[in-house]
């Protein structure tokens, strides 16, 4: 008969460094140093504060286990912030970043070893968070959500490799930090502003089918379109030949409203 499996719900944090490889073939010893540093004076501090384990490293990442997903999100935003600004000197290519990733599940325990979907899952969502970045499963977002002063973007549904089922993804927005890769959600800024008008002018034929008195002048067009006030932005639509304006070509109907909107937009 098997052995029974222990399990037991844990919020697990996934963390790895961003371009590891590139910044050991920089300056291997610089680089290691900076680390052990990095381990010693922030990380390693911070999750003990945050009353977390780390129960798995590897050379450029570790897994931590949280009994609270909210303390796992402000560990993360706490390590996120103080390296960057620890890093901030050093130019670009050469600075150590890290990406993050948050799940709450159901996970088997092996000695001090954790296992299973639930640890899997963090480790996809930190594949997918930006340099910089934190990225969470709906799992772990309905347990922040109200409880933490930050943000977040909503990234929809995603299809993270070697996860059966889609998982429903939300990134941090760490004040002017980086952005989640291949992102999904389009940024909507709503104002209080009036809105912009816009004239859109189509050809049109003489349905008389010969010129006629009330047939628009080209300059007439010209002066009406001059004096609206239209703002920086506003959009203009026309055709790109010239013989197709409606300088002689415009019917007494067509003609009246265009003349007709050209006066209203203008007041």
């Amino acid at each position: 008969m098997p052995e029974p499996v222990e399990r037991k719900l844990a919020a697990i944090l996934a963390a790895d460094i961003v371009g590891y490889s590139r910044l050991i073939g920089l300056d291997e010893e610089d680089t290691l140093a900076r680390l052990r540093a990095l381990r010693r004076e922030l990380i390693d501090p911070t999750i003990a504060e945050h009353r977390g384990r780390i129960f798995k490293t590897t050379g450029d990442g570790i897994l931590v286990e949280f009994a609270s997903v909210v303390d796992a999100v402000r560990c993360a935003v706490a390590v996120q912030r103080a390296t960057a600004a620890r890093e901030a000197t050093f130019v670009q290519e050469r600075r150590i970043e890290f990406r993050v990733g948050i799940n709450l599940g159901d996970v088997v325990v092996e000695g001090d070893d954790i296992l299973g979907d639930g640890v899997n899952i963090a480790a996809r969502l930190e594949a997918i968070a930006a340099p910089g970045g934190i990225c969470l499963s709906r799992a772990a977002f309905d347990q922040v959500e109200g409880k933490i002063a930050r943000a977040f973007t909503d990234l929809g549904n995603r299809q993270l490799k070697n996860i059966a089922r889609p998982v429903h993804v939300f990134a941090i927005d760490l004040l002017d930090g980086p952005k989640p890769q291949e992102q999904l959600a389009t940024v909507i800024q709503l104002t209080s502003s009036p809105p912009r008008l816009s004239i859109v002018v189509l050809p049109f034929a003489n349905i008389a089918g010969r010129s006629t008195p009330t047939a628009i002048s080209r300059s007439r067009i010209f002066r009406s379109l001059l004096r609206l006030r239209i703002s920086a932005g506003s959009t203009w639509l026309v055709p790109r030949r010239r013989r197709d304006w409606p300088w002689s070509r415009g019917s007494r109907l067509a003609a009246s409203a265009l003349a007709h909107a050209v006066t209203t937009l203008s007041t």
